[in-house]
């Protein structure tokens, strides 16, 4: 498996983004709110933010989004343990050992990109992702 930072923006997740890949280098991969299959669900001026996008350089990756927990853009909830996992396995069993003392705001599930995916805030109040890609 492999941990990555994923880190959260109030709107200017772009900016932010592309301001990183000047400075790191690297290939910046973007999907906005618009672009994916719930785009009509949102609000029209959210279309043009950002749902998810990669910067990527060799080992480097570093992920971001402008989608704002429900409870607002706060300290402690800007940034996530994006945990990528190797199997169904190691994904099922780490999600149900973090999950422990946990807030579970995503439980796992399939996702329209095909992947299995799901969220915690773990009992120390720390945000974590889980990712398994799915080979169909």
């Amino acid at each position: 498996m492999r941990i990555s930072a994923y880190l959260t923006f109030a709107g200017n997740c772009l900016e932010a983004m592309q301001f990183y890949q000047k400075c790191l280098g690297g290939e910046l991969v973007i999907q906005t709110i618009g672009e994916s299959p719930f785009s009509d669900k949102m609000p029209r001026q959210m279309r043009a933010s950002i749902l998810h996008c990669t910067l990527t350089n060799h080992n480097l990756i570093l992920m971001g989004s402008d989608i704002v927990p429900e409870d607002g853009h706060r300290s402690g909830n800007t940034i996530s343990l994006m945990l990528d996992c190797s199997s169904e396995d190691e994904i099922r069993e780490c999600y149900a050992k973090l999950s422990t003392g946990s807030i579970k705001s995503h439980p796992l599930e399939e996702t329209f990109w095909g992947a299995l995916f799901g969220d915690l805030e773990d009992k120390f109040g720390n945000h974590w992702l889980f990712h398994f890609q799915e080979c169909k």
